[in-house]
């Protein structure tokens, strides 16, 4: 995710770099005064940034209106006083992730962060933060409210999960109950479309990783071209995209993840040099980059432990891709699981 921030005074510049200087690991750009405010907001809600505001509320609900879609795709928003008193999320807090930065930006300045979701300020599990956190699509997201109202009520939820998948800390506000999941079952995390029907809330894991190389200036657009040619699955379905550091901030990978909200990692070419197995072997990309196969190598380095090389090296109009099946697993305690 990158960070993009206007802020509208002297004052206020200053407190974003103060903030922002070496700010990790996300990127971070401040709007130019001369790009009017609207057609800065429209670009970063289209490339899934996240939008912080230096200056009033009204002038950031304002410019973000023409813009809000919906829960699950919208770009986290916040909106900082000048003086460095209080952070407040106002849009996308769990999905986006914007009650989190709003913690992270506290930190950094003193800033009192105004949270007002109801399962943060109960304590009470957050299903969509645990989605986001574990790489899981929610199916159905109107089961979101239905299955927070049940824990705010102080009820437990029934959970189904799908056997043979590793879980980590649990929540007491939860209960695990039997696979296939019955019509008493409330969150159902499965790969099977027959059980994720079944519930009120249903959790499909993103199970596949799509490892990617490129020639320099690649656009997004050839990108997504190649990638829908080539690789048997939908977007939705892909948990990482992952290639080599040199293509560390290659825009059209990083425009093409952060429109479709996945995470991009990058890696040495002596991590890839490192990962077991056989690959398809090009003496011109080691001659390039110092390892005989990026696409394949980056999806098997990022999709871990136990994964499967399911579609090998597919090269054309100067881009790779290759596509690793993950062995996935869920974590209650906070912790993104599975990369």
């Amino acid at each position: 995710m990158k960070i993009e921030a206007a802020a509208f005074t002297e004052r206020g510049r200053m407190l974003a770099e103060r903030i922002f200087d070496g700010w990790q690991p996300e990127t971070v750009a401040y709007r130019k005064a001369e790009c009017p405010l609207q057609e800065w907001a429209k670009r970063c809600f289209s490339e899934k940034s996240a939008l912080v505001f230096i200056g009033a509320c009204g002038i950031a609900v304002r410019t973000i209106a023409p813009f809000v879609r919906d829960k699950l795709s919208d770009s986290p928003v916040l909106v900082l006083d000048e003086a460095g008193r209080f952070v407040i999320p106002i849009l996308s807090g769990h999905v986006g992730g914007a009650n989190e930065l709003a913690m992270r930006i506290s930190d950094r300045c003193g800033a009192a962060a105004v949270i007002t979701t109801a399962t943060d300020v109960r304590g009470i599990f957050a299903v969509d933060v645990f989605a986001r956190k574990n790489r899981l699509t929610i199916v159905n997201k109107e089961g979101i409210a239905k299955f927070s109202a049940k824990l705010l009520r102080g009820e437990q939820a029934a959970v189904s999960v799908q056997p043979g998948v590793r879980i980590t800390g649990w929540r007491r506000e939860l209960q695990r109950t039997a696979y296939p999941p019955g019509p008493e079952t409330d969150l159902v995390i499965s790969e099977e479309p027959e059980a994720l029907e079944k519930g009120i809330l249903g959790l499909k894991p993103k199970i596949y990783v799509l490892g990617i190389g490129c020639r320099k200036g690649k656009t997004k657009e050839e990108i997504a071209d190649w990638i829908k040619r080539t690789v048997p699955t939908e977007a939705k379905d892909i948990a990482y995209l992952a290639s080599i550091d040199r293509k560390k901030e290659e825009p059209g990978l990083n425009v093409w993840a952060a429109e479709h909200g996945i995470p991009f990692l990058t890696f040495s070419k002596e991590e890839l040099f490192n990962v077991p197995g056989e690959y398809s072997s090009s003496g011109f990309v080691k001659e390039q980059v110092g390892v005989d196969n990026v696409c394949e190598r980056a999806a098997m380095a990022a999709a871990g432990e136990g994964a499967e090389l399911v579609v090998k090296k597919q090269a054309g109009n100067g881009i790779t891709v290759a596509l690793a099946r993950r062995k996935w697993s869920i974590c209650f305690d906070g912790e993104e699981s599975g990369a």
